[in-house]
């Protein structure tokens, strides 16, 4: 009898031991995976200077290299859903991890500009496929902790962004060679791929492509271009002050390390949001309210950056870092919005490749105004409105409603 009774259970907790073991190692690959997804844009701009002079880059080519994050990003997102049907999620999230060491590794062994355009596109590519894949990895291995699991993500990637940001000028001056700056992110790289090495073997299933999220269908649904509208102005927004803050805060009396504190303290505000909103977007009962909240920060953060006196100019400055939480929540609304994996993946890939696009036009958009006026009037303007869409569609994609379920 008491065979009887304890054999199911025993069986039942070998069969628990390799799902939990299993999902522990997806965790980790997913966390070591957003480490590195920022790192090949973070880890150049610090050090863009000393990189073209020593390649003999013309201004053109080093404009070129700060607009290929965005445009690869729309580009390769677009066709992940593509690529995963055909080679498994796993495999091709572990051939993302290769591509960006390969790309990072590539860079700093040339000395042409050319090659090191190119190598940069390698190595974006793979960071544009994690970007899609992570939110469908989430949402299928952790579908009743998707809200969890993104925090953990979100805080990852914005720990490696913050990492590359602030590491890769003290690793050049300590080595005294820019390329061991560059180059050290490539090691990241491989340390992240090891657990998808092993997870390639224990693929998921993978589905027809017949479901409804194509991007056609995509493309005929209100909800998919809500978020992807939420998605787009929002990170509209942070690529205009990652590109334009120090300058706006110069001009507004700041000096040069006034300036540069504030942006290194406006971007590690970017850890704590990211623990924080996820979390709180999962147990509260309606998004909306957060949604309106954001973006009410937004608005008095940039009134107070442009009309503000000068001795309280850091308080607005945090206020609309913090509503850069707008970004968690947009990576949230993937897999909250969605009832499976496929759709989750479809709508990420559709909400970036097109959203990357929106925000590839702001800083260019901001940088126009501002040397045709002298001014930031015109440019906050634009920003406001911005912000206004954002708000407008953030308000429709925190509805209570699926992305299944809406109409084409």
């Amino acid at each position: 009898m008491s065979v009887l009774t304890t054999a199911p259970s025993a069986t039942a907790a070998s069969h628990r031991r390799p799902r939990v073991r299993l999902s522990w190692l997806v965790g980790l690959g997913l966390v070591l995976a957003a480490l590195n997804l920022r790192t090949a844009v973070t880890s150049l701009g610090p050090v863009l200077d000393q990189v073209s002079g020593a390649l003999g880059m013309s201004g053109v080519v080093a404009g070129l290299l700060t607009t290929l994050p965005v445009l690869c990003f729309a580009v390769f997102g677009s066709v992940t859903p593509w690529l995963a049907r055909r080679l498994g999620e796993h495999r091709l999230l572990l051939g993302a991890l290769l591509l960006l060491g390969t790309g990072l590794l590539a860079r700093v062994m040339t000395d042409s500009s050319v090659v090191f355009l190119a190598a940069s596109v390698v190595a974006l590519s793979g960071g544009a496929i994690g970007n899609v894949l992570i939110p469908a990895l989430i949402k299928r291995h952790f579908p009743q902790r998707a809200a969890t699991m993104t925090t953990v993500y979100a805080t990852a990637l914005a720990v490696g962004t913050m990492l590359a940001a602030a590491a890769t000028v003290p690793i050049e001056r300590a080595a005294g060679d820019w390329h061991v700056a560059l180059g050290v992110w490539a090691a990241l790289a491989a340390v992240a791929a090891i657990p998808w090495l092993a997870l390639s073997r224990s693929e998921p299933e993978r589905f027809s492509g017949r479901e409804r999220a194509g991007t056609r269908a995509l493309v005929r649904n209100r909800l998919a271009w809500a978020v992807t509208g939420y998605f787009g102005t929002q990170s509209l927004v942070a690529y205009v002050m990652f590109g334009w803050l120090p300058q706006l805060l110069q001009d507004r009396g700041y000096t040069d390390g006034q300036a540069g504190l504030s942006m290194a303290v406006f971007t590690a505000l970017g850890i704590p949001v990211s623990l924080a909103v996820p979390v709180l977007a999962a147990r509260v009962t309606g998004r909306r309210p957060m949604v309106a909240g954001l973006g009410l920060l937004y608005l008095v953060g940039l009134s107070g950056m442009l009309w503000a006196p000068v001795s309280a100019l850091w308080v607005f400055v945090m206020l609309t870092g913090v509503a850069m939480g707008s970004f968690p929540l947009a990576l949230t609304l993937f897999a909250l919005r969605t009832r499976t994996a496929e759709a989750t993946q479809a709508l990420s890939a559709f909400a970036q490749s097109v959203g990357y696009l929106i925000a590839g036009a702001g800083p260019l958009a901001v940088g126009v105004l501002y040397s045709a006026t002298g001014g930031w009037t015109l440019p906050f303007t634009l920003l406001f409105a911005v912000v206004a869409a954002h708000i407008l569609t953030g308000w429709y994609a925190a509805g209570d409603r699926y992305l299944e379920d809406e109409p084409a």
